[in-house]
């Protein structure tokens, strides 16, 4: 299943991580070198990884976090891979790093020591902190604003464009927009991104990509564990997990219940989450895995307000929200299955999945919506010889299907009121993808696929008396990609690829509210875009790096219409460009300070940068206008003192150094900030550990987020203000 069969000594190239210490998979200690890496021939099955040893003080990350052992791949003289301890259904986090460092394309494994044990890991925010590429904004709650490569700019609501899974399984709607609320940091063990077309084993191929979030399984290590979080504005969370294995039976649950006051009036919630699977080996390569996530969530929204009451009043609510008691509320169960069957050089994985989702939300309205969303998904991996030459072969469908009984009433102050709109919308979606990498060098791949897709949008009106809204849609869309991944030596790798994308508009997309004429959804076509791009990544001694160019050529972008009250309705752009560049450095700036020891103690400069130039193209409107809704420049950066037994101190920075527009007439702008932070713990990858941290040191006011429209006034409601002062603890033990 592996692109090319790396033996690995001590710790794993991080050529396809983030390239920030504490988030590359596997280092056997704090400041070891990188050992040799060598092409051999494919494993003739998927290497399953050992039970990871108690950590120790000399087998801890460079970021102060807890790093696995690095397993062993099947080789002549190993034991055979299907002998060895191990879940088939869920990587582990070395096997999936082997996996996606194979893309010739930007992506990240982000494990959860890097967030788990140091940060407060509330939000999304936490987790990709430290991935170039990816800009994620807090709005309130568990709400964010993310977009990768200019993905889901134009929705001033929910996600657009990046694709969520769950353990593989789809978290965002039938119809496509995604949603935070039901991701909770504390529960994984490692965070997959897949940026653009290389998210085409996903069969996702949005212009931003898909994100995977891995739940551990019952084989995993350190299951048991007990965590306390507490900080600024009344936050608090206690979180619990505990797991085993016994013969064929394996099973893992985790729960986490939080709540706070928020920085902001009328921002105040609760959440209580929960995951688990169990898994069944009918023998050392058959298994099958059933998974439960349920999550209530009860949150109020303090609304977007204008640029002046943001910077000048933060704490501030919109004045709507709190006379209609604007709410986010959500109950959802998700269940499944994922079954892996492994033969010689084969590997099959198969599942099914089920969602039923109720969705509370009062605000211009009172939205009642009830998900119901099914469907699966079938994937085969053939990696063997042809004719002495490496061919790795992946071929696979998904199928997501789900139905919305959508219903809106008059806002009564947080209650229903009269009905207003009704309908049930119909998405079925069937996605077939195929992907080969030939090898015609021990070092070198060219790498082509595609993928087709066919999707319905159908829409059942049930409130006639403003008109039949009634319609349907269907999409036929083809995205194929080619590429190369050169493996310059052990610890080098250079790629470059070409993909299409494509996205089919959600019935989001055609929302409307007072003084905003309806678009129908049938007239919106679907999003299609062309990206070029190339780059490099490795890893040596003392220094990781990757850096990505790409540029983006697109038609039919969708694109926001005026609202007077600061939402939006969609419609096809002409044509727009998406370029950047996405670096991220991980340096020693000095060692050996206190400690020159075998493991001497070390001052590590982490950093990743993102270039946004996003524009129009020649647009009859808007010529060559910068698109709204992103920073142009986004840096964050940590200077990281870390000794090996565990203790790490060090400042950290959020840098956005140019304003940047929040409409297309290109008339309002942010303003720039930059926010100090600083942080402190203990992890020495054993049983307990604790952190303290204190972000926007300087109590800067500043704006986090902003939605967008065509044309802005100064009054316009866009923007959400950024949290002031604030400072977190926590304690961890696991064992």
């Amino acid at each position: 299943m592996l692109s090319v069969s790396m033996r690995l000594r001590g710790v794993l190239l991080a050529s396809a991580a983030t390239l920030v210490p504490g988030m590359v998979v596997a280092q056997t200690g704090p400041f070891t070198s990188l050992p040799a890496v060598t092409v051999d021939a494919p494993a003739q099955q998927r290497s399953v990884a050992p039970r990871k040893p108690r950590p120790t003080a000399q087998n801890t990350g460079a970021r102060g976090v807890a790093a696995a052992p690095v397993a062993t791949p099947a080789s002549p003289t190993a034991a055979p891979a299907s002998r060895v301890p191990g879940s088939l259904t869920v990587l582990t986090a070395q096997q999936a790093l082997r996996e996606i460092q194979q893309t010739p394309g930007g992506v990240a494994l982000v494990t959860a020591d890097a967030w788990k044990n140091s940060t407060p890991s509330n939000t999304i925010k936490d987790v990709l902190d430290y991935v170039p590429g990816v800009f994620a904004q807090p709005k309130w709650g568990d709400d964010t604003r993310l977009s990768i490569r200019g993905s889901s700019l134009s929705r001033n609501f929910h996600l657009r464009g990046v694709q969520l899974y769950m353990d593989g399984i789809p978290i965002n709607t039938a119809d496509g927009y995604g949603d935070f609320q039901e991701i909770d940091p504390t529960a994984y063990k490692y965070v997959e991104v897949f940026k653009g077309g290389n998210a085409l084993r996903f069969g996702a191929n949005s212009l931003g990509g898909a994100i995977n979030f891995v739940t551990p399984s019952g084989r995993d290590p350190w299951l048991n564990a007990v965590s306390l979080d507490m900080g600024a504005f009344g936050f608090r969370r206690l979180q619990a997990s505990t797991g085993g294995a016994n013969g064929p039976w394996d099973g893992f649950i985790t729960a986490s219940t939080q709540s706070a006051d928020g920085f902001r009036d009328h921002s105040y919630g609760n959440a209580t989450r929960v995951s688990g699977n169990v898994g069944y080996q009918f023998s050392p390569d058959f298994e099958t895995r059933f998974y439960l996530n349920a999550n209530t969530v009860r949150q109020r929204i303090p609304g977007s307000v204008s640029k002046e009451s943001a910077l000048n009043s933060p704490t501030t609510a919109a004045a709507n929200n709190i006379t209609g008691d604007q709410q986010r509320n959500i109950d959802t169960v998700r269940l499944a299955n994922k079954t892996t069957i492994r033969l010689d050089n084969t590997t099959i994985d198969f599942g099914i999945f089920g969602v039923d989702r109720h969705l509370m939300h009062p605000i211009f309205q009172y939205l009642d919506y009830r998900y119901q969303d099914y469907g699966g998904f079938a994937k085969v991996t053939d990696d063997r010889m042809i004719g002495g030459y490496r061919n790795v072969f992946v071929a696979g469908v998904n199928l997501i299907n789900g139905r919305i009984d959508n219903n809106q009433y008059v806002n009564v102050a947080g209650q229903k009121g009269a009905l207003t709109s009704s309908s049930i919308d119909r998405s079925k979606n069937t996605s077939v993808y195929v992907e080969n990498s030939f090898y015609f060098l021990p070092n070198v791949a060219l790498i082509g696929g595609t993928q087709f897709l066919y999707a319905t949008r159908n829409r059942q009106d049930r409130f006639l008396s403003d008109g039949d809204q009634s319609g349907a849609t269907e999409f036929n869309l083809w995205s194929p990609k080619g590429g190369v991944l050169w493996n310059i030596d052990p610890t080098w790798q250079a790629y470059a690829n070409i993909s299409r994308s494509a996205e089919v508009p959600s019935f989001g997309e055609s929302s409307n509210g007072p003084g905003i004429p309806t678009i129908p959804f049938t007239s919106i076509r679907p999003q299609r875009a062309t990206t070029y791009e190339i780059g490099t990544r490795g890893r040596r001694p003392d220094v990781t790096w990757e850096l990505t160019g790409y540029r983006a050529n697109i038609t039919d972008e969708l694109q926001c219409i005026y609202s007077a009250f600061g939402n939006c309705n969609v419609t096809n752009a002409d044509r727009t460009i998406h370029q950047g560049i996405e670096a991220g450095l991980g340096i020693a700036v000095l060692k050996g300070m206190f400690d020159a020891s075998a493991q001497p103690d070390r001052l590590w400069l982490n950093m990743a940068y993102t270039l946004n130039d996003f524009r129009f193209d020649n647009d009859a409107t808007f010529r060559n206008n910068l698109l709204p809704g992103a920073p142009r420049h986004y840096l964050r950066a940590e200077l990281l003192y870390k000794h090996a037994n565990g203790f790490y101190l060090g400042p950290n920075v959020e840098w956005v150094p140019e304003s940047y527009y929040v409409d297309s007439a290109n008339t309002l702008k942010t303003e720039p900030y930059a926010l100090l932070g600083l942080k402190a713990g203990v992890d020495n990858g054993g049983t307990y550990s604790g952190y303290i941290e204190a972000r926007n040191i300087l109590d800067t006011r500043y704006i986090a987020s902003a939605s967008i429209l065509n044309q802005a006034t100064a009054a316009s409601p866009l923007f959400e203000p950024g949290t002031g002062r604030a400072v977190y603890v926590g304690v961890k033990a696991r064992w």
